[in-house]
Parts: structure tokens; C-alpha cells; sequence
């Protein structure tokens, strides 16, 4: 009786742990600025990933339906998104002075965390949409070190 309780709570503290439950591409490109708060990313609940899993099942497919993909799914480009990125991102101004973390997610690209000035958001985001097969890209960054920070943190 005691093991079936532990194994019912053990379960539901992993039902809320926040993990990278579809596996999207998430990773830190820069750490310049101290006390930026790390984002949360993709990384959800198991009841936000049952959430999650219609919608990005039907866009995923939506894409290929559309004739707007060449792959059957929108989510399978955004490993190759990822890689082509971290690349054009090497030695960009841009990213000078930042704390930034990028995630891909069906051919979206967001880049979370701190910029040191506003114009920095608009060029990381020209560059991201400058790749091939990116839809979208979103700069969801807090400029300077003080103010609301405009993604959800991790703790």
C-alpha cells in the first residue's frame, strides 16, 4: 500500500515537472549580461504538452497541406533551423552585449532573455527570418538590466 502511494506521488510531481517534452531546439547563444533570468522555453508540464499536442500536431501538418512545406511536418525543420542559426549568430553584433536563449519551434524562432539596447531585438530577428524555411522570428527581450521581462523564467 505504502510503495502504490509513493509510486501516485512520484507521478504526479513528474506531471509537473517542466521538461522540453517535444524536444524543440533550446539553447543559451549568449551570457553577457549578469542576472538575466534564464527563460523557461519549451520546456512545459505534462498537462501543457496534452494541451499543446493537437495544435501542434494540425500545425505541423497544416504547413505540408498548404503546399507551404516541402517535409510532411513543420517541426522537422527546426533542428536544421537551429544549426544554420547558431552559425550566422557566430561574431554578430547583435548578439553584443546579450544573454539570450533561442528556441525553434515549427519554423519559428524566438530568441528570450536580456538585450543591452532595443535595436539589438529588430537585427536578431532580421537575421533569423534571413534563413531559409523560418516563418517567423520574435526578439522577446528585456532591454537593459531593470524592467518586466517579457517571457516566462524558468524558476
Amino acid at each position: 500500500m505504502k510503495a502504490l502511494l509513493v509510486a501516485l506521488l512520484l507521478a504526479g510531481n513528474a506531471d509537473e515537472e517542466v521538461l522540453n517534452r517535444f524536444n524543440d531546439p533550446f539553447e543559451a547563444v549568449s551570457s553577457d549580461i549578469a542576472d538575466c533570468p534564464e527563460p523557461r522555453g519549451p520546456r512545459i508540464t505534462a498537462a501543457e504538452a496534452r494541451v499543446q499536442a493537437h495544435a501542434r500536431a494540425e500545425r505541423g501538418t497544416t504547413c505540408w497541406l498548404k503546399g507551404q512545406c516541402s517535409e510532411p511536418n513543420a517541426f522537422r525543420y527546426d533542428a536544421g533551423i537551429a544549426v544554420a542559426l547558431r552559425e550566422r549568430l557566430q561574431g554578430a553584433a547583435a548578439l553584443k552585449p546579450s544573454s539570450l536563449w533561442l528556441t525553434v519551434q515549427g519554423r519559428v524562432v524566438y530568441f528570450e532573455g536580456c538585450v543591452e539596447r532595443q535595436e539589438q531585438a529588430a537585427e536578431l530577428e532580421a537575421l533569423a527570418r534571413g534563413l531559409p524555411d523560418v516563418q517567423q522570428a520574435l526578439a522577446l527581450v528585456r532591454v537593459g538590466r531593470h524592467g518586466a521581462l517579457p517571457y516566462r523564467r524558468l524558476n
